[in-house]
Parts: C-alpha cells; structure tokens; sequence
C-alpha cells in the first residue's frame, strides 16, 4: 500500500540530484569560460531534455545570443593598456553589483538581507571610484556586465523557479560570484598595467573582496 508514495519520493529525489548536478556542470563551464561548449552541448540534445533542463537550457541559449554578437566586437577592441584594464574590471564589479541586489530581493532573512544591501553600497562605491579613474583615463562610464555573470544568473534564475531557493543556497550563489570578483582583481593586478593611486585603489578594492569572501563562507557555515 505505501509502494506509490515510495516511488514518489524516489522520483523527487532523483529529479533534486539531476537539478544540482546541472547546476554543477554549468558552474564548472562558466567557470572556465567554455560559452560555446555550454551552449553547443544544451543545443544538441534540446529535444531530449526534461521540462526543467528545457528551462535552464532555454535562459542559458539567451544569454549566449548575447555572447555570441558581441564576442568579436570586445576581442577586436582590447587592449593592455591601463583603461582596458581598469574597464574589463569594472564588467565583475557591476556583476557585484547585480548579485547582491539579487540577493536582497530573494532573501527572506531580515539579518541577510540587510548585510547584502551593504554588499550593494560597497559595490557601487567601488564602481563610483573606478570610474572615475576610467573618466581620467578619457574613457566613459562602464555600467555593462559579463556574459559569464548573466548566463550565471539567468541559470540560478531557471533554478529557483523549479526547486525554490533557501538562505544556504543563496549565500552559496554569493560565495561563487564574489570568488569571480577576486579573480578579477587578481587579474588586474597581476597585469602590471595599473599604477600609482589606480593601483592602490584596486588593491583596496581587493582586500575588502577577501573580506567579504570570508564573511559570506562563515555565514554559510552557519547555516
């Protein structure tokens, strides 16, 4: 008699598993850049899909559109100059930006919510004052994100539409895009094209970054 509802459960926990190992496989693409391999691999299995990967699938194919029409425009652009760097920069700190701000809106803990709003200040603050070396640089104001970063936020968008998000889940999403961050200060330090009080800035960007990175693990620890 209880045979059905055991089936059921089985069913939820095989669908919760396929989930999270998606999840996985698209953090482990985007984490290494392999925007075409992501969207080639959903592309060709599209018709064979469950309802929830059709979803995911469908948000990530979007965002690659994007990746795809400007892709050469930004390559064709570039330069490794101090305003390329401090402007590529500047894409992770406005994904900063959006991310937090994802995270108020999906938070219902009053105690996160009003530690991400902080996060949300602090990374428009740093946008503000990179900036405004960009301007110095004779460049305009960089208010663009990465393609990585939509792709990210599209799939966990996808996500919690089909399986809800909780606290953990969004800490764990912050963990990950604050670990973008760093790389990305890492990156423009590591260049060598930053000097003088642009240096010392991103520097100080940088070291508020680890904080926070700490903060947001001791917070999901706690969990």
């Amino acid at each position: 008699m209880n045979q059905p509802q055991t089936n059921s459960a089985s069913s939820s926990a095989n669908s919760a598993s396929s989930d999270n190992s998606l999840l996985g496989q698209a953090q482990q693409l985007l984490g290494k850049d392999n925007v075409a391999s992501l969207l080639g691999q959903v592309g060709k299995s599209f018709s064979k899909l469950s309802t929830t990967q059709k979803i995911v699938g469908g948000a990530l194919l979007a965002a690659g559109a994007v990746y795809f029409t400007t892709r050469n425009k930004q390559a064709a652009s570039s330069q490794p100059d101090e305003a390329s760097t401090l402007n590529e920069l500047l894409y992770f700190v406005n994904d900063r930006i959006e991310g937090y701000q994802r995270a108020v809106d999906e938070s219902q803990d009053p105690q996160q919510r009003g530690y991400y709003k902080q996060l949300v200040s602090q990374s428009q603050r740093f946008a503000n004052e990179l900036n405004a070396h960009l301007r110095e640089l004779g460049g305009g104001r960089q208010t663009g994100t990465t393609v990585k970063g939509k792709l990210y936020r599209r799939w966990m968008d996808a996500k919690a539409a089909i399986t809800g998000s909780d606290e953990k889940a969004i800490l764990g999403a912050n963990i990950y895009g604050e670990e973008w961050a760093l790389k990305a200060y890492e990156d423009a330090l590591s260049s060598q094209s930053l000097t003088g009080e642009l240096r010392q800035e991103v520097e100080r960007q940088y070291a508020q970054s680890q904080k926070t990175h700490e903060e947001l693990k001791k917070r999901q620890d706690q969990q």
